[in-house]
């Protein structure tokens, strides 16, 4: 990763385009969505959040009445109730969160996105899919200057997230609340905060919570220590 402070890098583009044909099953959904719909936002949905973010999100795809309609990344569903407030709750997040993307909400040392870009029939995208815009995680990762920690909502977001990082999945698995090392960047397993997982109780808002409280110790200690180095070394005469 580039040494804090220094500029972007960029070495894959994140912004995906409003018609990118890298993969005709969306492409061909988004061109029907279109025409049912031609008031939502219906195309890939940009990251949302600072370049200068220490900590990066990545979730699954766009939902269907969420963020292909409104086009901001968990923004009209109830994934995104959960997350932005557990966002707000952690200081990641400022403002008051609407569902909608003149709410005003800003997000402060994060920034959000989705291992896949443009919203998939029946919220599933398919592996070939994954892969395809992997290129554009790989962008969002890369221009990031000062990224320190990734949360990785849901085992798809994890091995994409991996993969881009140039490490197997299988080598790092997925599990909730599982931390992880890789390229000099602290990765943070949780499940997907979607509706069927709370409804079901595979992930209540406590544990999802807890997730990211470890999140915030991570980056309050890294910060604490480079505080801590800086004025050690100041203080040094010649």
């Amino acid at each position: 990763m580039p040494a804090a402070g220094a500029p972007p890098v960029r070495l894959v583009d994140d912004e995906v385009g409003r018609d990118c044909p890298r993969c005709p099953r969306l492409v061909a959904f988004r061109h029907s969505l279109r025409r049912k719909e031609p008031t939502w936002h219906n195309a890939p949905v940009p990251s949302f959040g600072p370049l200068t973010a220490r900590l990066l999100i990545v979730g699954l795809a766009p939902g269907l009445q969420g963020a292909n309609r409104t086009g901001r990344p968990f923004t009209g569903d109830y994934a995104g109730e959960l997350l932005y407030a557990t966002l707000l709750r952690f200081g990641f997040a400022t403002g008051d969160y609407a569902a909608r993307p003149d709410d005003g909400l800003q997000l402060v040392d994060a920034r959000v996105t989705n291992a896949v870009r443009c919203v998939p029939p029946q919220n599933k995208p398919a592996s070939d899919e994954i892969r395809q815009c992997r290129y554009f995680l790989k962008g969002t990762i890369a221009e990031m200057p000062n990224l320190t920690a990734l949360v990785l909502l849901g085992r798809i977001a994890h091995d994409s997230a991996v993969t881009a990082l140039g490490r197997p999945p299988a080598a790092l698995p997925f599990a909730h609340a599982a931390q992880h090392a890789a390229g000099g960047l602290m990765l943070f397993d949780t499940y997907h905060c979607s509706r069927l997982n709370t409804n079901t109780g595979v992930l209540t808002a406590a544990m999802f919570r807890k997730v990211f409280a470890a999140v915030r110790r991570y980056l309050d200690e890294r910060s604490h220590s480079t505080t801590t180095a800086a004025l050690s070394s100041g203080g040094k005469t010649g």
